[in-house]
């Protein structure tokens, strides 16, 4: 049984699931952050029929669409592309062409501000509207209108490309949030580092709010103390909890915060300044695409506390392996078997069930009811 006094040294290798990890070479953990998993265990056979939650998600960052560039992507169970005009604009489409179906993420170039299709050089704006067909001279009138189940709403703000996903097409209910210190001279570039976890974005998100899991995963003397705040589509919290250090016991402080489904946030105060940009985007009901983008006040990462602010980046990181170990493999439990100490989960669920359209949620409900009866 492990005991309390192994677990307080917060840089040691923690209980448990580093033992997986703990033999890797550097090049090996990035490489396993991204690779397939394949445990045999299907997401059915996991529990796993959450739907895909609506709200802005992370597409790429800024700097990996250059002008005039188009890439495909694979999001929200959906093949995408996205182009970046002329104008230096990003937009993004649903990738098949309406005509005859080519994806248009392969093969298809910019002209202008437009998307030209490789299939038959139909060229199409943002909104998802043809505006030339380069051997016809009338375009078919349902093609010239916008067509909002296959354009996405796109912002581009803290160094990424957003899109707004909604199941039911609906416009944005709330706006990107922005942070100064993206762009601040005084602030250093991203650091950038990317999982794929094979697990839905509620439970990522609700891990959070799982208080007595700081302990046993990732090594903290004790459950840190909670103060939550749910407004709207905004979650916020300070955890404080007591870190093992060779000096002894250390109160830490985080402040994060999320705003809807896919935008968490988080700030490191004290020793080092630091900022994390965090985007959580659904590839599919269950599998995750998450970046970790992080900078740090440019006095302390080039200064005297430049080996204090790596370790602080490189901790962090080290803490998202050790929970991606159980989130590969972790079964979803609908009405689990809370106790003390297991930390405010089913506020968090309730928080997090209004990014679920009205006719997601109903159908998962009727799906959930169903396996409970059979069980």
């Amino acid at each position: 049984m492990t005991k309390t006094a192994d677990l307080l040294d917060s840089r040691t290798d923690p209980v448990l699931v580093w033992d997986q990890l703990k033999n890797l070479a550097p090049e090996e953990l990035i490489q396993w952050r991204v690779a397939p998993l394949n445990t045999g265990q299907s997401a059915a056979q996991r529990n796993i029929d959450l739907p895909i939650p609506f709200g802005w998600f992370a597409i790429c960052y800024s700097d990996e669409l250059q002008t005039s560039e188009v890439k495909p992507f694979h999001y929200f169970d959906k093949e995408l592309v996205a182009w970046r005009g002329e104008d230096g604009s990003a937009r993004i489409l649903d990738a098949y062409c309406p005509h005859l179906g080519a994806h248009m993420g392969y093969g298809g170039k910019v002209d202008g501000n437009h998307l030209q299709c490789p299939f038959h050089a139909w060229r199409w704006n943002g909104e998802g509207s043809a505006v030339e067909i380069p051997y016809s001279k009338s375009i078919p009138p349902k093609m010239r209108k916008p067509d909002c189940d296959r354009s996405y709403p796109t912002r581009e703000v803290n160094g990424f490309v957003w899109a707004w996903y909604h199941p039911d097409n609906t416009e944005p209910l709330y706006e990107v949030q922005t942070f100064a210190e993206i762009g601040d001279p005084a602030w250093s570039d991203y650091e950038k580092h990317e999982w794929i976890v094979r697990g839905p974005i509620q439970t990522i998100a609700e891990n959070g709010a799982d208080s007595a899991h700081f302990q046993f995963i990732h090594g903290v003397a004790n459950s840190p103390n909670y103060d939550i705040t749910f407004d709207g589509h905004r979650r916020s919290a300070e955890v404080r909890a007591k870190m093992g250090t060779p000096r002894g016991l250390v109160d830490g402080t985080i402040a994060y915060g999320v705003d809807g489904s896919g935008q968490p946030w988080t700030r490191f105060s004290g020793i080092c300044e630091t900022l994390l940009i965090t985007g959580v985007t659904p590839i599919s009901k269950d599998l995750t695409h998450l970046r970790f983008a992080f900078t740090q006040l440019k006095s302390d990462r080039d200064g005297e506390n430049g080996g204090v602010a790596r370790a602080i980046i490189k901790d962090i990181c080290k803490q998202l392996d050790q929970d991606k170990v159980v989130w590969d493999r972790q079964r979803y439990v609908e009405q689990p078997p809370l106790c003390a100490g297991d930390g405010p989960i089913n506020d968090f669920r309730d928080f997090f069930r209004q990014f679920y359209a009205g006719s997601q949620w109903d159908k998962y409900r009727d799906s959930a009811l169903k396996r409970s009866i059979s069980r």
